[in-house]
């Protein structure tokens, strides 16, 4: 098409649109339920929510932030993605873009943008002070920008888009694209539209978005099949208007075009989405946040002021300044992080603690079923998160995740349970609905070390863990001493301590170094509180068992005989009490099971950390070089220095990653042999508290080179939204389903909670002189020299 019929195309557009469409406003979207729905990209580069306040510890209406907000976004792409409302998990919103009609042919936000994300609220040093955003979407070839406003609002369950259209080269007529996923699913949202409002609902979750000028038209259709972006992409307009989904429920996309913008001009238009239990409830949330107006909300939300709100959480995190002396960008991934570890958490139970805002490979993952990816509790990355927290001077966070945690342990009236109890489940919702139930005994061992520590500062009474000790950690010590036959779901095997069901990775069994570290680092832990508590028999019997633990290490773990290097190592783990039989272990992530003295991991780091061994103990020394050879084949290889940093795989022959072979996202076409896991940036982290015990230990004074390298290190893998991945590109294979460079956070999880635990964990140990994860009564027993 010429360039002047398309001109006189969009000037008839104008003229005919509105009462073409005024008479089909009263149809009902055909072609139901649409296309199979997914999530979207897990790599984000923002993620939000209203900061609110505890009274008396928990979350409540009426506290010093007003009402509470229970409503976070994310963004990816440079467009607004999942939205959750309700708990953390309960998604709402898969994404919110925008489609442009250009002279030159349609533009769609996402794929057809470059994309920047800024914080709309800093300090004199560009620290972020909240988690609200500006988001400016650039089209490749130069024909337009958006720039987008967003954030919540503390008093209302409702989301703020303040919007800015420019036309830049030709005319361009953008249309608003909403595609729900009410109640955590894309398969049964009903929908119905109007000029005025559009409104998405399942069951008695609805939401509705408005604008503050009525939409040129609106309609609602069945990705896929009825859709407004599959009409734009066939006609550049929009030919076929609904009004309704009628009763046919599927996988919506709710759209509403705006007036046309002249070369050179702008547009702003405000979008408010309110959250709630019915049609009204929604409507008036959003209206309530208009009344408010617009800028008092994101100053409400900001703190400042009078409001409370996240200038004032910022500014109750005594040791933030401090440690933030230590980072290399000027404290900006500190503050960050400080919000993000923060806005992880969920807003009905407080203390519960997720691992990500995010749902791992998103855009591959079907979305007919609930999901919570990531969004969900695990004591494992919660005990990070919480020290972290602590670590930055947050002294309510921590005790509220303490308190939390006995409803995510095994107790003998748990739902289902009719084995040992004392273990804490795998993976459950924030409520403490189960989800997975393995067991993984460092999650049971960290609940006791995160309780010793707060007890040691002070937030925790001698009588409140005297109550804790009876009802959660004495169990959870007894079952690191006793184990026992399981009873719960699919789970019947019996566990004999240390060995573990998993290791952190959650796939193996057997004797692990960082499992082992944990338990014999809790077992000390318990045996403090045990003789606080009164009882002194439980305490020597931790003891006993931990030296018992701890005595047998290397015998179990440390193989003399392996194929790697001179042969002296730790494995990663190990399925029986020798290390020398090289026999395999289990298949995970369709890589096959290969000998167990292949295969090494950085888990044996962490017995450094806690205490269990002293930074040069002969073992630990030994098993460096083959942890950091990079002349291993890339199956087996884990170091790879990315841009000067050193940076570490799980372990050799990890499979949680994209396709070497085909280059796809993790998973997509079934389970291969060509999966490989990439590069975790927090084992640079690992490795720089590993390395400040050793200076340490050596009584160096200076730990700049630790701070050049690995704090550094981690701040580089930060995205411009300054939110660490779990995971980034390694380099190895051609990634076609993205555009990764080295580095380069990958499409797995971002912010990854822990992370952002670990960056600031290490800032803390440097400014202390001292690794924060470092347990003195075990240092004592196990390391003193």
């Amino acid at each position: 098409m010429t360039k002047s019929l398309i001109l006189a195309s969009v000037a008839a557009l104008a003229l005919c649109t509105a009462p073409a469409l005024a008479q089909d406003q009263a149809r009902i979207a055909p072609g139901a339920p649409g296309d199979a729905p997914t999530w979207v990209n897990a790599a984000k580069t923002g993620a939000g929510a209203s900061y609110e306040a505890y009274v008396d510890g928990r979350y409540a209406d009426g506290g010093p932030t007003g009402d509470v907000s229970r409503v976070w976004f994310s963004l990816a792409d440079g467009v607004l993605t999942e939205t959750m409302y309700g708990l953390i998990h309960e998604a709402q919103i898969k994404q919110m873009r925008f489609a442009v009609v250009t002279e030159t042919g349609l533009s769609v936000e996402g794929t057809d943008t470059t994309s920047r994300t800024e914080y709309l609220h800093t300090d004199a040093n560009g620290r972020p002070l909240s988690p609200a955003y500006r988001v400016i979407t650039t089209d490749k070839q130069g024909r337009y920008e958006i720039e987008k406003r967003i954030y919540t609002d503390p008093d209302q369950q409702s989301l703020v888009v303040r919007t800015t259209f420019k036309a830049m080269r030709g005319e361009i007529t953008p249309y608003l694209l909403l595609e729900p996923h009410i109640a955590n699913t894309g398969v049964n949202d009903l929908g119905q539209v109007s000029r005025d409002r559009l409104h998405a609902y399942e069951g008695s979750t609805h939401l509705v978005l408005r604008s503050d000028a009525p939409f040129e038209m609106a309609t609602v259709g069945f990705v896929g099949t009825s859709d407004a972006l599959t009409d734009l992409k066939a006609h550049s307009r929009i030919n076929n208007a609904y009004a309704s989904t009628g009763t046919s429920t599927g996988n919506l996309m709710l759209a509403g075009a705006l007036p046309a913008i002249r070369a050179g001009q702008t547009l702003s238009r405000d979008f408010i989405v309110g959250f709630g239990d019915s049609e009204v409830t929604a409507s008036a949330a959003g209206e309530a946040t208009v009344v408010t107006g617009l800028d008092t909300v994101l100053a409400n939300f900001n703190g400042e002021g009078s409001a409370v709100g996240w200038e004032d959480y910022i500014a109750s995190l005594t040791d933030l300044p401090r440690i933030a002396e230590q980072s290399t960008d000027g404290g900006k991934l500190a503050y960050a992080s400080a919000l993000m570890l923060k806005v992880q958490e969920d807003r009905t139970h407080a203390g519960a603690l997720i691992a990500s805002l995010s749902n791992p490979w998103g855009d591959t993952v079907d979305a007919t079923n609930p999901s919570t990816g990531y969004k969900a509790v695990w004591p494992r990355d919660f005990y990070q998160v919480a020290m972290a927290m602590l670590a930055l001077g947050d002294t309510e966070t921590p005790l509220a995740a303490f308190r939390y945690l006995p409803q995510v342990q095994v107790r003998a009236d748990t739902p289902g349970n009719t084995g040992a109890t004392g273990w804490f489940l795998q993976k459950t919702w924030v409520d403490g609905t189960i989800e997975w139930v393995a067991v993984q005994l460092d999650q049971t061992a960290m609940p006791i070390m995160l309780g010793y520590k707060l007890w040691k500062a002070g937030l925790v009474s001698d009588a409140e863990m005297a109550g804790m000790y009876t009802r959660m950690i004495k169990p959870a010590a007894d079952f690191l001493v006793e184990g026992g036959q399981l009873g719960l779901n699919w789970n019947d095997r019996t566990v004999t301590p240390p060995w573990t069901q998993q290791e952190r990775w959650e796939e193996q069994e057997g004797y692990s170094p960082s499992t082992t570290a944990a338990v014999v680092a809790g077992l000390v832990t318990a045996a403090e509180i045990a003789r606080a508590s009164g009882d002194t028999t439980s305490a020597e019997r931790y003891l006993a068992t931990a030296d018992d633990y701890a005595g047998k290490i290397e015998s179990r773990m440390f193989t003399t005989e392996g194929s790697l290097g001179d042969g002296k190592y730790f494995v990663r783990i190990t399925r029986n009490e020798d290390p020398n039989d090289r026999a395999p272990i289990g298949e995970a992530n369709a890589q096959q099971g290969l000998p167990e003295d292949q295969i090494v991991d950085g888990g044996f780091l962490e017995l450094v950390r806690y205490g269990v061994r002293p930074a040069d103990a002969s073992s630990i020394d030994a098993t460096l070089p083959e942890y950091d050879d990079q002349t291993r084949e890339d199956r087996l290889r884990v170091r790879y220095d990315l841009n000067g940093v050193p940076a570490w795989r799980r372990y050799g022959n990890d499979g949680y990653g994209e396709n070497v072979e085909t280059g796809n996202g993790y998973g997509v076409g079934g389970m291969t042999p060509g999966q490989r896991g990439r590069v975790w940036p927090f084992f640079t982290g690992e490795r720089g508290h590993y390395d400040l015990a050793l200076a340490l230990q050596s009584g160096a004074q200076d730990t700049t080179a630790i701070r050049d390298t690995y704090v550094r290190g981690m701040e580089s893998f930060a995205n411009g939204g300054l939110l660490l991945p779990e995971q980034v590109w390694d380099g190895v294979g051609n990634p076609t389903d993205y555009d990764y460079q080295p580095g380069q956070g990958t499409n797995s999880a971002t912010p990854l909670a822990w992370t952002h635990a670990e960056y600031i964990k290490l800032l803390r140990s440097l400014a202390d002189r001292k690794v924060w994860d470092r347990y003195d009564p075990v240092a004592e027993r196990y390391s003193a020299k």
